[in-house]
């Protein structure tokens, strides 16, 4: 398929005669937060939801929907962006994101939920490759990090943020107004974005559009996600469905790669991996997202089931891995600003990653809470040290003109870690609780006990001979996962030193 009135994709898509002015930073920041709050927020509200809607069978798909739809439309945006510049794609991501909260605003049954999240996803996913892409055609790349570091506490705090965030709507106006609450941020961004984000030069030329690989990557996608989201979960992971998905996944991962080869416009072109430097970031960008998710997804559970503390004070407790993203995030933002030098960085942050996860595998139920505060504000403080840098390594290995693609590439990597992440840890916390909870609980007690159903407000009412198996569960079903996402970490930062050291520039893009 062919489209015309391309930039021609040899310049850079966006004029780099304007800055990141603060208006448009602001816009941009309020897209990011959107889209990222939109993965979170709903964990707490499912249960009410469901509740007025009914459809309890469907309620994974509430979050797998918005999910699927970001992770799949990612690639097309990055590629898009190259082709036809970015202006006019954040600004319909932005629109097709407050279309799909509207839709979820009036939604009167489950169905109409999970289309309305569908269509979030869609606008949601494009807003994570656009908002990185639009700052390193305005920033120069030494300067870049510093605005990096706004888009690792937002991306952080959004995942700390949205489950209490959801729950505070839900209790209070309503979780309708998780929905209703995107509205005028989405304006406020749109409005920034067409007033202040430069337009590309518009110049005509045929553009091909790689149909046959967007299908083919929308079906792997598809089988990759909703295998770490059902696998364990919905169905065993050795059960005829999660094995025939696995399959159909495998085929179309070969089908795409086969696609790409002969397409004359890759969304995901496989020269980009013959760059070691870019192949090393996405990979190191994924293990870091495996390892920040898989600790978020179920840290706060733990928090209120073994600590006892409520929603909003796991949140606080929380909020210590947000404060050491933030302070090895902006150090890391001047020592490059100031010397250029940034390759060591994400190896740094692996390490620290490590000896937290490390420190976290030793927790037990009598672990004070200011040393559990301490080992996470050691894991922001590696992620900090790491993800965004990581996304500087991967822009200023690329040429202008693929920056979109290869930032899409790495965020595309990275939000298949995020949904990795999430589902392999909750796989083996939910296995080993099951098990600790039927072997430790008292007879005739434990069969009516359900793993899924338990709240801190429940166990805490419990007797002691009741309580203290639960709570030693959770403890020694938790904490062995993070000696086990350990390796991964250590075996990124081996790789990372396979970065090769690229001068940024400290000018204008272009």
């Amino acid at each position: 398929m062919h489209v015309r009135e391309a930039p021609l994709s040899a310049t850079p898509t966006t004029p780099t005669n304007q800055r990141l002015t603060p208006l448009l930073f602001i816009g941009l920041m309020l897209g990011l937060l959107l889209a990222e709050l939109d993965q979170t927020m709903f964990s707490t509200a499912l249960p009410t939801i469901v509740g007025e809607l009914g459809g309890v069978d469907r309620m994974l798909w509430v979050t797998t929907a918005y999910v699927l739809a970001g992770t799949v439309v990612m690639p097309v945006y990055g590629k898009f962006g190259d082709l036809l510049g970015r202006k006019p794609l954040f600004i319909a991501a932005l629109s097709v994101f407050v279309a799909g909260s509207v839709l979820g605003g009036l939604a009167p049954d489950m169905t109409w939920l999970i289309v309305a999240r569908t269509v979030q996803g869609l606008g949601g996913g494009g807003l994570l490759i656009l908002i990185q892409a639009i700052i390193a055609d305005v920033v120069p790349a030494r300067e870049r990090a510093a605005s990096m570091v706004v888009v690792g506490a937002v991306f952080a705090l959004s995942a700390m943020l949205g489950p209490v965030l959801g729950g505070w709507l839900t209790d209070g106006l309503g979780w309708r107004w998780a929905f209703w609450i995107n509205l005028p941020l989405g304006a406020a961004a749109i409005a920034s974005g067409a007033a202040f984000l430069p337009s590309a030069p518009r110049r005509v030329r045929s553009v091909s559009i790689d149909v046959a690989g967007i299908v083919a990557m929308t079906v792997a996608v598809t089988g990759i996600v909703l295998v770490a989201s059902w696998g364990g979960v919905a169905y065993r992971w050795g059960s005829p469905v999660i094995v025939s998905i696995s399959v159909i996944a495998v085929l179309a991962s070969a089908a795409f790669i086969a696609a790409e080869r002969q397409a004359a416009e890759p969304i995901i072109p496989l020269a980009l991996f013959r760059n070691r430097t870019f192949t090393a970031a996405t990979i190191a960008g994924l293990v870091m997202a495996v390892a920040m998710f898989g600790a978020i997804a179920y840290l706060p559970t733990y928090l209120q089931m073994v600590n006892g503390l409520g929603a909003t004070g796991a949140g606080l407790v929380m909020l210590t891995l947000v404060a050491g993203l933030a302070v090895t995030s902006a150090g890391s933002a001047q020592i490059v600003r100031r010397t250029g030098q940034y390759v060591w960085l994400p190896v740094v942050g692996c390490a620290l990653v490590a000896v937290a996860l490390a420190l976290l595998s030793t927790l037990t139920v009598g672990t004070e809470l200011r040393v559990i505060g301490s080992y996470l504000f050691l894991l922001g403080a590696g992620i900090g040290c790491a993800l965004e840098i990581l996304v500087l390594v991967v822009q200023n290995a690329c040429p202008p003109s693929q920056v979109g693609t290869a930032t899409a590439t790495y965020s595309f990597f990275r939000e298949i870690g995020v949904a990795l992440g999430s589902a392999v840890v909750g796989a083996m916390f939910t296995s080993r609780l099951v098990t600790f909870l039927a072997d430790r609980v008292p007879r005739g007690t434990a069969a009516q006990l359900d793993p899924y159903a338990l709240t801190p407000a429940q166990v805490v009412q419990y007797p002691d001979a009741l309580k203290v198996p639960i709570v030693s569960s959770y403890n020694d079903a938790l904490t062995p996962v993070f000696w086990c996402l350990m390796p991964l970490v250590l075996l990124s930062m081996v790789g990372l030193w396979l970065i090769r050291s690229v001068p940024l520039t400290a000018t204008e893009p272009g």
